[in-house]
């Protein structure tokens, strides 16, 4: 079944790869357990900014999908890590050109940002009101 490039409906890989990496923390986890597994300590340290209750969730998330795999040692003090699963590899593989892409134009997403933030606020209706006027 060839798939048109212009239509990405339901069959269309891009939404599954979407389906799996969304949430704002999943491709830096992918990305920092590419070169091995890491305790949860690890990983909290690396992802800065975000709270257990979503990385505990977001880690949940990536083993359902079976990109993850937890590994429990049933020792005391508890020890889990966690590692990329074949399929999570090759997931973590594709996300390397997103992130050279960012390195390469983040002085001018920078300023673009900068640009937008600078911005008022707009009311989303606004522009949806003067578009339909």
């Amino acid at each position: 079944m060839t798939i048109s490039p212009e239509i990405c409906d339901t069959g269309c890989g891009l939404n599954a790869t979407l389906r799996v990496i969304s949430g704002k923390w999943k491709p830096l986890v992918l990305f920092f357990l590419r070169n091995g597994p890491k305790r949860y300590g690890e990983l909290k340290r690396l992802i800065p900014g975000v709270s257990d209750k979503v990385l505990i969730q977001q880690l949940k998330d990536l083993e359902a999908d079976r990109v993850l795999a937890r590994t429990d040692y049933k020792e005391v003090p508890p020890r889990v890590d966690y590692a990329l699963t074949p399929l999570g590899s090759s997931l973590a593989e594709a996300i390397i050109p997103l992130c050279t892409w960012g390195t390469e134009h983040a002085a001018e997403m920078a300023s673009i940002f900068a640009e937008r933030d600078a911005l008022p606020a707009q009311d989303p209706h606004e522009s949806l009101d003067r578009q339909t006027a």
